[in-house]
């Protein structure tokens, strides 16, 4: 397939591209979950795995999330190299029992004899999809010890995150933003060109989105999208934002953090999950650890308020953070410094 098609591709046929190679370097990587085989996924993230590897590897399931999560476990313990999908990340209730009490566990309560090389692999963000289909959740599973959390931003970071994800020997939750999915390569701020061979990006290592000198705003997933946006708004008004998309929630790489920090001393956490008790917190809180109280001249949290996420678009755009809001907060802190 020629560089110009791959490039007019959205960020869905890149996953797949990234199933694709682990599936064909490894005989036990398989794929189970609703749609992924026929349909090839929700939004076309498995498309094409089915007709290559055939239905012994690429399964579509009931709608039955705590059996095939359940029978991913078992795959593990058998040798395999399950990525199991759950369509939402809002319906992990349904099997979370098999997540954080199996999948997560397993490997410490064996002393580590057993090893369970599995990636959950699921979307999370909001498109206009009201309260039960709009979670990110990352902050969840951050919490519950023994995953690596993902959240990808750019189809460079979704083809070699997941190439990583399958090739580790921990349990992943791998969550891809619904609108990222949906958006071409070429619609990217940064668009970076996604080689065809095979490449992996290591967990905990955020990246630098954007240099500045006047502010750190701390975001990950689409939020990295929105904040290059505003940032280019904010440039406008001769505000120097730097952008550090963390790509993964754990291992959380603070180091890259700190270190924009003893540059701009001004802290802003853009987050679609949840406000209290989540990764908005957590930076903040491991920043004054690490910093001091006056290591920072000034701190902002920016994520959605602790309510569902509305079905209207318009109170969605109120509650969910985006280009204009974080402007928004950008300019307070401005005004309060």
């Amino acid at each position: 397939m020629s560089v110009a098609s791959r490039e007019s591709w959205n960020t869905s046929l890149f996953v797949a591209e990234a199933l694709r190679l682990e599936m064909a370097r490894d005989e036990n990587v398989l794929m189970l979950g609703e749609d992924v085989g026929r349909n090839g996924g929700v939004f076309g993230s498995s498309r094409g795995l089915l007709d290559e590897f055939g239905a012994m590897r690429v399964r579509d399931t009931p709608i039955s999330e705590m059996a095939f999560t359940g029978m991913g476990v078992g795959l593990c313990m058998s040798g395999f190299r399950p990525v199991v999908e759950i369509m939402f990340v809002d319906f992990i209730g349904v099997c979370l029992e098999q997540v954080y009490n199996a999948m997560a566990k397993i490997p410490y309560m064996s002393g580590g004899q057993v090893r369970m090389p599995m990636v959950i692999k699921t979307a999370g963000g909001c498109i206009g999809s009201a309260a039960q289909h709009s979670q990110c959740l990352w902050g969840l599973f951050a919490h519950l010890p023994g995953m690596v959390v993902v959240a990808p931003s750019s189809p460079y970071d979704h083809r070699g995150l997941m190439a990583m994800a399958v090739e580790s020997d921990d349990p992943v939750i791998y969550i891809e933003h619904k609108a990222l999915l949906l958006k071409r390569w070429r619609q990217f701020h940064d668009a970076e060109p996604v080689p065809e061979e095979r490449f992996t990006i290591p967990f905990g290592q955020a990246k630098v989105a954007r240099e500045g000198g006047d502010l750190t705003v701390v975001t990950l997933s689409a939020g990295v999208e929105y904040a290059l946006e505003a940032a280019d708004t904010l440039a406008k008004e001769g505000s120097d934002v730097e952008i550090i998309d963390l790509r993964t929630v754990v291992p959380l790489d603070m180091p890259t953090v700190l270190n924009s920090l003893s540059k701009t001393g001004r802290l802003l956490v853009v987050d679609e999950d949840y406000l209290s008790f989540g990764l908005s917190g957590e930076i903040v809180a491991r920043a004054v650890e690490a910093l001091g109280p006056s290591g920072l001249r000034q701190v902002a949290r920016h994520a959605v308020p602790d309510v569902p996420v509305p079905a209207a678009l318009s109170l969605e755009h109120a509650v969910v953070p985006g280009p204009a809001s974080i402007v928004e907060a950008v300019r307070k802190m401005a005004a309060a410094s």
